[in-house]
């Protein structure tokens, strides 16, 4: 039999010690000569058919255990972690303390393996809390920018014979070289001056033109075969174009929406920008929810995974000897895993579970943030054994809205929020408990999904694009045993 006991060497660090016995190990050491035999080859016998005799002589039966104990560690190793609901963080480091004996395989495989884990923590009381947010005032000022953008939509442009300002558009030949060299050349290009869209200093150079001035200036290119390096920019201006807005009117009303009026179509503007003002308050409940848990526990996080995160993080922007950098970097490590920590045990005490409908959504949504259709990205996750870690993702999503939906949360003038669309309502949370998403059945499922426990939420935080979430980053971590191979791996004859 397998048996298993765990030791606490640290707040964030366990040591499992696993004891194997010969009858549990044989079926790995069964298996280790089926797949020898596959691999050498002795002459009157088959490939894969070479007894286990001819395999002890040839190869040695220690690279027979060697072969049995690298397949059977991970079973006995997650058969331990489940047994005492070890929460794994980072990569786990195995040392085998006792081998079976070689000549029969008789004796106790014991291992001793040493991972990161999820500290243990008293998850703050939240239902007592009020959340303060700036309030969502739209302003006069806010409005009439916003109409502005719909009448800049309508204007019509007219060629002026004057300085370009901000604001205009102008029409420009350019021309760039490298070294003298020419490298690229655009005619009749349409830019609005002061918008930043189209080369670094371009703004500055021909502020103040009029049509038919030129002038000349240094920027880094930004696309092509040369991006990134910096380059010699001619650029000729070859008119200049006022923007003239149409009046802000009943008729501008009528052509623009579906409003007679234009008091219905200021109306209309403001629900939409006190729409964006609500998600604002939203985002900014969800984010001080987050800050003010923190505060309220202690969570130690252990260093080697901030020390992972930050290489790999920095090492990606090619910055390693960046010492400021790499601060800030660990800084906001350490407060994403804190805040990944605190809502995964959120999750567990609400029992929080994903269903194959929000599942399924999020992929689509996230698949469009970064382009990629649907099936193209699952597929990306499964190669790089991420759907579990974002079914994480979701789990903590809905745990952050189940909990926001628990605090009181008021704008600085004492009005209630409207917290629609991030937090989970008492009919949310009291709702059929939807079928739990595994990551064998993500891709598909054929049964209909029930209703979900909680309403969709915004992400929780972003993490660095490289950051995976802890636990399920770990879950695909096999033990790495720290001692040296006992014997070298067998070569094929």
């Amino acid at each position: 039999m397998v048996t298993s006991t765990v030791e606490k060497l640290s707040p964030t660090r366990v040591k499992l010690h696993i004891t194997v016995s010969p009858e549990e190990l044989k079926p790995s050491i069964q298996h280790a000569y089926e797949h020898i035999a596959q691999d050498v080859q002795v002459p009157g016998f088959r490939k894969g058919k070479v007894p286990a005799p001819i395999i002890d002589q040839r190869v040695g039966r220690g690279a027979v255990m060697e072969h049995a104990v690298n397949e059977g560690l991970d079973t006995f190793f997650r058969a331990a972690v489940a047994e005492h609901d070890v929460k794994m963080l980072g990569r786990p480091a195995a040392d085998i303390v006792e081998w079976p004996n070689e000549k029969d395989f008789s004796g106790d495989l014991i291992v001793d393996v040493e991972v990161d884990v999820r500290p243990e923590f008293e998850i703050p009381d939240y239902e007592s809390l009020t959340i303060t947010v700036d309030a969502a005032e739209v302003e006069d000022a806010a409005l009439d920018e916003e109409l502005d953008r719909l009448r800049a939509r309508f204007g019509t442009l007219s060629p002026v014979d004057r300085p370009a300002a901000k604001g205009d558009f102008v029409e420009l030949d350019m021309v760039a070289t490298i070294d003298g060299a020419e490298i690229d050349r655009a005619e009749g290009v349409s830019y609005e001056v002061g918008s930043g869209e189209l080369l670094p200093g371009i703004d500055e150079a021909i502020d103040s033109l009029t049509a038919g001035e030129d002038t000349t200036f240094r920027s880094t290119l930004v696309g092509g075969d040369h991006a990134g390096e910096e380059a010699e920019v001619s650029v000729s201006v070859k008119a200049v174009k006022e923007r003239e807005l149409p009046e802000a009117d009943d008729d501008f009303a009528q052509m623009a929406s579906e409003f007679d009026t234009i008091a219905e179509l200021r109306d209309s503007l403001r629900e939409q920008v006190e729409s964006r003002g609500a998600f604002s308050q939203g985002s900014a409940a969800r984010d001080k929810l987050i800050e003010t848990l923190l505060e309220k526990v202690e969570i130690p996080v252990p260093a080697q995974l901030i020390e992972d995160e930050v290489h790999s993080h920095l090492e990606g922007e090619n910055r390693l000897e960046d010492d400021v950098h790499r601060a800030e970097v660990a800084e906001a490590s350490e407060k994403q895993f804190r805040t990944q920590m605190l809502l995964d045990a959120i999750a567990e005490k609400l029992e929080v579970q994903v269903s194959q409908d929000e599942f399924t959504q999020y992929l689509i949504q996230m698949s469009g943030q970064y382009g990629m259709a649907p099936q193209q990205f699952i597929e990306a996750l499964q190669q790089g054994n991420q759907l579990q870690a974002v079914i994480g993702d979701v789990a903590r999503n809905k745990a952050l809205a189940i909990v926001l939906g628990k605090v009181e949360v008021v704008d600085s003038n004492g009005k209630a929020v409207d917290l629609s669309g991030f937090a989970a309502t008492d009919d949310d949370t009291e709702a059929e408990e939807a079928p739990e998403t595994s990551t064998e059945e993500a891709p598909a499922a054929e049964e209909k999904p029930k209703k979900s426990r909680a309403k969709k939420a915004a992400p929780a935080e972003a993490a660095p694009a490289e950051a995976a979430p802890a636990e399920e980053a770990a879950a695909e971590e096999k033990p790495k045993r720290t001692r040296k191979k006992k014997t070298e791996e067998p070569a094929a004859e």
